[in-house]
């Protein structure tokens, strides 16, 4: 019962991916080719505007969690359409398309570990975090105060993390961000 519940989470998990996907392709599709002439002016524009900012300026620690989420989502939206590429293609194995199928779980299970342990640090203690899982380590960026965190706050990581997932101590790192 319990593997039948899992299966069909994971599922709908892979339908609301895979509806995402095609919701963004069909909204970027939906605006048609770029204009040449518009596009250079655009990249005029980024350069003098890349040209005016202080490369000096630290960026803050709601910004550091806010763009490496930005850059998580977008590099999974990428592996996404990649493997959906791969499984899709007319000349695409049943090898092929098995194994693009099984990433893809693979990646939605991931993600949702990661919303959910993201969630439950929120709650306990920390004011933001990400969380990275993949290549069979966990990986978690919260803020720190100037002295570092405490042993406790990294016994509650800990805790959160190996009860989350199958990973052990030995197999996370956490990464301080100072603000």
């Amino acid at each position: 019962m319990k593997n039948r519940k899992r299966n069909i989470t994971m599922a709908a998990v892979l339908v609301f991916v895979c509806a995402a996907v095609a919701l963004n392709w069909s909204y970027n599709n939906r605006w048609g080719t770029a204009d040449a002439e518009m596009v250079a002016a655009e990249d005029e524009a980024m350069l003098y505007a890349g040209a005016q900012t202080d490369e000096s300026i630290p960026v803050s620690a709601n910004e550091y969690f806010a763009e490496a989420r930005m850059t998580r989502q977008v590099s999974r939206d990428e592996a996404l359409e990649l493997l959906q590429t791969a499984a899709t293609a007319d000349t695409a194995s049943q090898e092929t398309i098995d194994s693009a199928m099984n990433a893809i779980s693979a990646m939605a299970t991931c993600s949702m570990q990661e919303s959910q342990i993201e969630n439950l640090l929120i709650a306990k203690e920390f004011a933001d975090c990400v969380v990275y899982i993949g290549n069979d380590t966990v990986t978690v960026a919260v803020p720190a105060p100037p002295e570092g965190l405490s042993e406790e706050a990294v016994a509650k990581i800990t805790d959160i993390i190996t009860g989350e997932t199958v990973y052990d101590a030995a197999h996370m790192s956490i990464i301080e961000v100072k603000s």
